[in-house]
């Protein structure tokens, strides 16, 4: 299926690993020319060069931290009129709400909430001025099902949830769509990160601690990056155009709600 996006420009955060590097694995495939994103050099420019060898859109990476301001200045400048902005960044720690501290809460907000709209402010008026724009934020299931130890996980997001979802009735009439995917759990480094945690706060083993992860979800699997890949690159589509404002849950069948 061609979703027509060739040529197109984008910028994917926090994209040299994991669900951001399946985005921009998507959108390359695409023949969409990416800028990837991610702190560590030497990773972000590894995966930068085999994703050069392997897809027919052009790939530039910028090193860099996007909770900062110098961070968000560098991706801008390598990518000042991009038409298509994938927000995403490495959730807070879960912890106990008692133990989390102001400093903590304060990095929590600025990388989760404030980044992503401050990217967003960057680069609004000309994907306005050229009636075109699609702005995919990755947040979380903890948005709409919050849990203990994930509270500024579910606050953080869910702020910038609310203030998208204002905004995307704004820019809906210039062609500018505004959607959040929702992921439980896929089979990323950060599962892995908290199966360990997991083992450090209960004593389970490795095992025990990934099964129960799988069990949490419905269809009894992790999921796989490519499948949330696959679906930021149709948001990010003019075959997705008629829809702005949505939150997407990609989490095996496993929200309870009907709304």
């Amino acid at each position: 299926m061609d979703l027509q996006m060739r040529g197109r420009r984008a910028i994917v955060c926090a994209s040299s690993r994991g669900l951001g590097l399946a985005c921009a694995e998507a959108l390359l495939g695409e023949g969409v020319n990416v800028v990837i994103n991610g702190r560590n050099d030497a990773v972000l420019q590894e995966s930068a060069d085999r994703l050069a060898l392997s897809y027919p859109g052009k790939v530039n990476a910028v090193a860099g931290d996007i909770t900062t301001p110098e961070g968000r200045a560098a991706l801008l400048a390598a990518c000042p009129d991009a038409d298509i902005l994938v927000n995403n960044n490495a959730g807070p720690d879960p912890a106990p709400f008692e133990k989390i501290s102001d400093a903590t809460w304060l990095a929590g907000i600025e990388a989760n909430m404030l980044a992503p709209l401050f990217l967003v402010r960057a680069l609004l008026p000309g994907m306005i001025e050229r009636r075109y724009g699609r702005i995919v934020s990755i947040t979380s299931a903890m948005v709409t099902t919050p849990r203990p130890r994930m509270t500024l996980s579910a606050g953080a997001r869910a702020g910038l949830t609310a203030a998208l979802k204002g905004l995307s009735l704004d820019v809906a009439r210039y062609n500018v769509t505004i959607n959040n995917i929702l992921p439980e759990r896929f089979d990323t480094d950060r599962q892995e990160f908290m199966a360990q945690q997991a083992m450090k706060r209960t004593g389970c083993t490795y095992e025990e601690a990934r099964r129960q992860q799988t069990e949490s979800i419905a269809a009894k699997r992790l999921g796989r990056p490519e499948e949330l890949g696959a679906l930021c690159a149709f948001l990010c589509s003019p075959l997705s155009g008629y829809m702005s404002g949505q939150n997407l849950h990609l989490d095996g069948g496993s929200y309870p709600a009907l709304v």
